[in-house]
């Protein structure tokens, strides 16, 4: 019923009204799937559907999101210095397209209000990391990466590395090959620093979709020789298929939702192909259990929601989890891990929603490994 007078309410506004009903909730997480518990970069996932950055932007809900079936969850993106962001309007739905276009522009509180929120944490509380990001008018952009490490690494359990966003300008160039080398050689040197005697966080990139090919080549090699702990793909798009109706369709800003789904998910297939071992984290257009099915498929080890819950509600990560349990049962697999796009094995296209979806063979994760089995609470 929420769900459907929000849908009353301008786009920004109705987030606005999520965010402070969620965190009216108790901080929880859900009761791990045997079928779905996964380790990912050292993270122990009681299921494997994550909310991606941009719901929580400043870390005022995170610990009650478990409590509608997440596994994990992502704050941000955060910069040093507390950011405004772009003019209003800036969220519109295009509910003819089951999509999203923002232009928001990192608004958030800061570092310094957000690791206040987050050094409340309940012990209660879903795995969360921190994605993390520069300030617009920085001089250097990795400096503000370094400061969000150094701030948030001992609060949360993993860092992402927003190099993706199209609403900052300049950002995107930091995915270029020399770029990208100098950002994660010297955000690992720091987070290796901060974590000296303590537990190390993994910290993972997050990429656009809108990439050429030398870009994809330039990111697998440089995220493998620099050290990264994972991948996640794929940030909104600048496209503008033609298949779009919506009368919002030209607003400027990244679009997410339905039409992102097949090229995030072509792009996941081609980072699988290049990157076998890495981990990778799926997002872009799930709102459905045979979406998140196919971004398994596809090669993803965990994924991620957001703009499927502004047309789906609240429950979508639920529903997801619980379609994702029975599917493994019917087709006869011990665990989600035997999934998994690796070169040489089917095409996941196949498995696309408007395909009836087909057993294939089963399969080694990527990287020839399983995910960690654990044992049933």
């Amino acid at each position: 019923m929420l769900h459907h007078l929000l849908h009353l309410l301008p786009a920004e506004a109705a987030h606005r009204v999520a965010i402070r009903a969620t965190a009216l909730l108790p901080a929880g997480r859900p009761v791990p799937e045997p079928l779905l518990r996964t380790r990912l970069a050292g993270l122990d996932l009681p299921v494997p559907v994550g909310l991606a950055a941009g719901f929580d932007k400043s870390a005022e809900a995170f610990d009650s999101f478990g409590r509608m079936g997440f596994g994990f969850v992502e704050i941000g993106s955060v910069t040093p210095r507390p950011q405004a962001g772009n003019p209003r309007p800036r969220l519109f739905r295009l509910p003819e397209d089951r999509a999203v276009i923002n232009r928001m522009g990192f608004n958030n509180d800061g570092l310094e209000a957000v690791a206040r929120r987050l050094a409340r944490r309940s012990p209660k509380g879903p795995v969360l990391g921190a994605n993390i990001g520069a300030n617009k008018d920085t001089a250097d952009p990795v400096v503000d990466y370094r400061l969000g490490v150094r701030r948030l690494h001992d609060l949360v359990d993993y860092l992402v590395l927003n190099v993706s966003s199209p609403n900052t300008p300049g950002l995107r160039l930091l995915q270029k090959q020399e770029a990208l080398t100098r950002l994660v050689a010297e955000v690992r040197a720091t987070r290796d620093q901060v974590a000296s005697g303590g537990r190390v966080r993994p910290f993972f990139v997050k990429v656009a979709p809108d990439l050429t090919d030398t870009d994809e080549a330039a990111i697998a090699e440089v995220l493998l020789a620099e050290g990264a702990d994972g991948l996640i793909v794929s940030n909104t798009t600048l496209a503008r298929p033609e298949s779009l109706r919506s009368a919002r369709r030209g607003e400027a800003g990244g679009l997410s939702g339905e039409p992102l789904f097949q090229p995030s998910t072509e792009l996941l297939r081609r980072f699988r192909e290049r990157l076998p071992a890495l981990p990778i984290i799926a997002v872009g257009g799930i709102d459905s259990v045979e979406r998140a099915w196919a971004k398994f498929r596809a090669g993803a080890d965990a994924i991620q929601l957001y703009s499927g819950m502004v047309y789906e509600g609240p429950t979508l990560a639920r529903r997801i989890r619980q379609g994702l349990r029975r599917r493994l049962e019917a087709e006869g697999l011990a665990h989600l891990g035997e999934l998994g796009g690796r070169p040489g094995q089917a095409d996941p296209s196949s498995d696309l929603p408007s395909e009836p979806l087909t057993r294939g063979p089963a399969r080694a994760h990527p990287g020839g490994r399983l995910p960690e089995h654990f044992p049933e609470p």
